[in-house]
């Protein structure tokens, strides 16, 4: 053995941990930028900027968020694999830009799991199944039963190709074992309108955007995709427990730094973040909006990410999705 060899290894790599934690402890001493990659006003958008000033408060430096929407989430976070890993740009890592997208482009600009730091996931927005109010089959059986006796004519609206809406869709089909039909739309706007006029039957949705249309009876919650029911939904069953044993889809939104990131920077944020994620405050705006508040270590949600990749990466296989 080369223990000359080995004692400078030894050396270096506490040199490298001592700059990180000088690093950490000089951090932040001016202002962090959060980069969104999706459009402002959508529900990643408001939990960052609601983290976000809290943040701010909490580290006694402005964060600001900076949209770079576009691409199914592509053009930000290749912005963020690009930047300085000094702690100072992070952003937020959602399901379809971290997991559905390494399957459905092939040559992807971005590696999810090799590119980026792992903070901590933010929340989890369980989807909804909803229907038009006229559509017969009011639980999840009695949908199956009809979907199996009309294949291929019960039509979902999908507010985009790989959308989390479109694969949970997806998913339903592959674990009820029946077969419905995505209409692909721009957006949750054109798909909900087209839902509520009758042209498709369904649609998977975050809860903010259908529940107001649930409460008028205008729509029809069968079940959400949580493992449990949720506070904004107290009677409407989950998919699981309504004859599709162990069906989860959740739409999720964490926060991510460029890979390099000191781990004492990370593990502050992640330190403070779960803190802010605990206010009453917090808490209660982000239940309003349908979402689970989660809060977990930055290694927790590497394993989810890696998980959720392979989940939607064999949903997406299945069904032959490929991103425009």
């Amino acid at each position: 053995m080369n223990y000359t060899r080995t004692r400078r290894s030894i050396a270096a790599a506490v040199l490298v941990l001592m700059a990180g934690v000088a690093s950490a402890q000089a951090y932040p001493n001016r202002p962090i930028k959060i980069i969104v990659p999706f459009p402002p006003g959508g529900g990643n958008d408001t939990i960052a900027r609601v983290v976000g000033q809290k943040l701010s408060e909490r580290l006694g430096q402005p964060v600001v968020i900076d949209n770079r929407a576009g691409a199914n989430g592509i053009i930000g976070l290749q912005a963020l694999a690009n930047s300085a890993p000094d702690g100072y740009t992070l952003g937020v890592g959602a399901a379809g830009p971290m997991a559905v997208n390494p399957s459905m482009y092939e040559h992807l600009q971005y590696d999810p799991v090799k590119d980026f730091e792992p903070i901590t996931n933010l929340a989890n927005f369980p989807l909804v199944l909803v229907t038009n109010a006229a559509f017969a089959p009011k639980t999840i059986p009695r949908l199956i039963t009809y979907a199996k006796a009309n294949p291929g004519k019960v039509f979902f609206a999908s507010p985009g190709i790989g959308n989390s809406g479109h694969l949970a869709g997806e998913l339903f089909n592959s674990m009820a074992k029946v077969k419905t039909t995505a209409v692909q739309y721009k957006g949750n706007g054109p798909a909900t309108a087209d839902l509520l006029s009758g042209q498709v039957q369904m649609l998977y949705s975050s809860v903010p955007g259908v529940i107001e249309f649930v409460k008028q009876g205008r729509l029809t919650a069968l079940a959400v995709g949580s493992n449990s029911r949720i506070a904004a939904l107290p009677d409407v069953p989950t998919i699981a427990e309504s004859g599709v044993p162990g069906y989860e889809a959740y739409s999720w939104v964490g926060l991510v730094a460029p890979r390099g990131t000191p781990a004492p920077i990370v593990a502050m944020l992640n330190r403070e973040i779960v803190r802010i994620l605990k206010d009453k405050d917090v808490e209660e705006k982000l239940i309003q909006q349908g979402a689970i508040p989660v809060g977990d270590t930055p290694a927790e949600f590497s394993a989810y990410i890696k998980a959720e990749i392979k989940k939607w990466g064999a949903v997406v296989k299945a069904a032959s999705i490929k991103g425009e």
